[in-house]
Formats: structure tokens, sequence, C-alpha cells
């Protein structure tokens, strides 16, 4: 059994609530886990060795909130918004237009790309979700790609009502025979409880049919206007709310007393010129925040995770350390994953190497690609990441 020591790390932040940051430092990867972590002078012989020059070394990041498996494109709509149209949701038919018509190999050859450019920019561990077929048939297809892809698989049949639908019927296609249909290819159910989608009384119908089925719970919640998102979501033990835009106190009550995660997706407030999320206010009243990209054509179209970070620090008043902990062990407290998003010692040895001595960077440097080296399972990843990832599943 091979041993690789990495020393020579700046600064190694583990993710670990127990000991975060430790400068100076090594770690030790064996059977494609974390085996030790520590400071450099202490580390234990290997078989192999990786000098990582005085740069940083993260864990990879968990993105906890993705739309990969779609077709079309919406350049059109941004410029709209970017003129000064308001944001309603309501491109996502658009979209279900061009997704229908797609193969399943164009479909399939889009989503592994952006899981390439994930790869490519340290995102080791991604969720994708359905959404964009709104059909039986459809749905199914998209989440029989999906776990190609990943272990995190998420039905979204509950996106919006397609048209030509009364929203009572197909709240009963997707809790019936639309779930029936996914369960096999889905690790979660997911709704988008919000004006001008599905009230809370069909998100309670959908996610408690999904949760029966044996799927975890997550919930789009809040993004657009105060609602009952949030709470369903914590009344139903899910394991994130999404968006958390608009947030009352009993919203933030609710989600600082429960194990629901408030999983931020500041890409999406970026691209529609939305206010922010308020992330001070959830983490200063306890509430654990993951930071996720939203990536879908629509409303987020990036698949950075080091975007994201520094629009939580520049603009959600987050600090640098608190945005690095929620892209990564947040994001898998999201995903309720202990295998992912920190660097002690059984967990998987997904990292990153950075181009700079400190994590501080990615904010202080944005827009910069400061990913060096990606290791996933263990392995260093080969240097053109992005274009081939054919081998990876996230």
């Amino acid at each position: 059994m091979t041993t690789t020591l990495i020393d020579g790390i700046g600064l190694l932040y583990t993710g670990d609530p127990e000991r975060e940051e430790i400068p100076g430092a090594a770690l030790v990867i064996e059977d494609g886990l974390v085996a030790w972590t520590g400071p450099a002078a202490e580390a234990p012989d290997a078989d192999e060795r990786v000098d990582a020059g005085g740069r940083a070394v993260i864990p990879g990041f968990v993105d906890s909130h993705a739309h990969l498996v779609f077709a079309g494109d919406r350049t059109a709509e941004f410029q709209a918004r970017m003129s000064g149209e308001a944001y309603t949701g309501g491109g996502i038919r658009t979209t279900v237009a061009a997704t229908r018509r797609a193969s399943e190999a164009e479909l399939a050859t889009r989503a592994r790309a952006l899981v390439g450019e994930m790869l490519a920019q340290g995102t080791t561990t991604v969720e994708i979700k359905s959404g964009y077929g709104l059909s039986v048939e459809h749905e199914r297809r998209s989440l029989e790609i999906a776990t190609g892809l990943t272990d995190e698989t998420t039905f979204l049949g509950a996106h919006v009502v397609p048209a030509g639908t009364d929203a009572d019927s197909y709240v009963r296609l997707v809790a019936g025979e639309m779930l029936e249909a996914c369960a096999p290819y889905a690790k979660w159910v997911d709704v988008f409880c919000e004006r001008g989608a599905f009230d809370g009384d069909q998100t309670r119908e959908i996610l408690t049919a999904g949760r029966k089925a044996g799927l975890g719970v997550r919930v789009h919640a809040n993004q657009l206007t105060e609602g009952p998102g949030v709470r369903l979501a914590c009344e139903l033990g899910a394991a994130s709310a999404d968006h958390c835009t608009h947030l009352t106190a009993a919203d933030v009550d609710a989600l600082a007393s429960s194990g629901t995660v408030a999983t931020l997706l500041p890409g999406a407030e970026f691209s529609t010129r939305s206010p922010y999320p308020d992330a001070r206010r959830l983490i200063d009243a306890g509430a654990t925040v993951a930071l996720a990209t939203d990536c879908n054509p629509g409303s987020s179209f990036t698949s950075s995770m080091a975007f994201c970070v520094a629009l939580a620090v520049r603009e959600m008043r987050m600090t640098p350390l608190e945005a690095i902990r929620a892209a990564t062990y947040g994001g898998a407290r999201a995903l309720r994953r202990t295998d992912v998003g920190w660097l002690r010692r059984g967990a998987r040895a997904d990292l990153v190497v950075l181009d700079a001595p400190s994590y501080v960077h990615l904010a202080y440097r944005p827009g910069v690609p400061l990913v060096h080296q990606v290791f996933h399972r263990g392995l260093l990843l080969e240097e053109d990441i992005q274009n081939h990832p054919a081998d990876v599943v996230l």
C-alpha cells in the first residue's frame, strides 16, 4: 500500500473544527484517505513525496447545489436582466424545452464538460439536480445521466409547473408516477417552494412522498420572497434549505435551532441583480451555512466555487475563514457527508493545492485561477482536468 507525503505546505486549512489551520504543515495520504496531518517537522515517512512549495492546501470544494443536466442557452435573458428587467424564474421553461429536444448523448457531454470545469477549479464533490425535464421520461433520463457524474443526485421534478398542465395534476404526477420512476436514480428530493412555482401545501405533499420513497429532503426556499419554505424544510428535517435570501426572524431561529443547513447561492444574486442573503445574520444566530454555485443556464451560470467565496466575503459580510468553511465543511454538512469537506484522519483525500500562501487569496485575488493541483480520492489529477474528466465521479 503506497503512502504519499505532501509537505512544504505554507498553510493547511483542514476544515476540522478541532484544528482548522496548521501553518508549516504536512499531510499523508494512504489508500485514498487522509492518514495524518500536522506540522511538517513531525511528519512520518512515506513512499512518495510531493512538495507544495509553500503553497496553501485546502479540502476540495463541496458544491451542494447545481443543475448541470440541461441544453440550450439563456444569454438573451441575462442581457435583458442587465438592462433592467426583473428576475422572476420564468425562464426555466425555456431550458425545459431545449432539454427535452436534446439527445441523451448531448446532455451527457455538456454535463461532463461542466464537471470538468468544476474539477479544474477545485470542486471534488458536487450535487446534481434534475428539473429541466418535467416529464416522467425526461426527469428519469436526466437523473440517469447525473448518476454517471456524482453520487449526489437530486430529483427536482417540482421545479416549475410545465406549460399546458394545471398545478394540482402536476403535483400528483410528481409525487406519484414520476417519483416512482426517478427514485432509483436519486438520493434526494427537492421542491422549488416559491411564488410562481409550488406553495407550502404542494411542497409538503411532494417532499413527504419523496421521504416515504427513501429519499433525503432538500428545499429551494425563500429565494424571491419570504414564504413557508425555510420553516417547512426545518420541520421535515431537510438536510438543507437553499437560497435563504428573504428570511424572517422566525426563519433564522428555525435554521439556528435545527440540523438544516442554510445553503447560500451568491452566484444567483450576482446574475440576477437581486439582494444578497444576509450570511452575517445567520452565522451570528448559530446556523450552519454552506456556499454553492447553483450552476444553471439561467440564474447562475458559474461553475466556480472560488468566485462564490469571493462574493460571500465582499457582498455577504462573511470573513474569509467563514467563507472557506462554508464552501467545504458547510457543503459536506448540507449533503450529510462526513467523508468529504475536511482533511481529518479517515476522510477522503480530496484536496486542492492553491498557488497562494493562504486561502484568503481566494477573496483577495478574485477571478484569478489559483488552483495549482487537485487530488481526488488521493490521486493527483492530470493537469488538463477540464478536458479529461471522463473517469472521475465526484
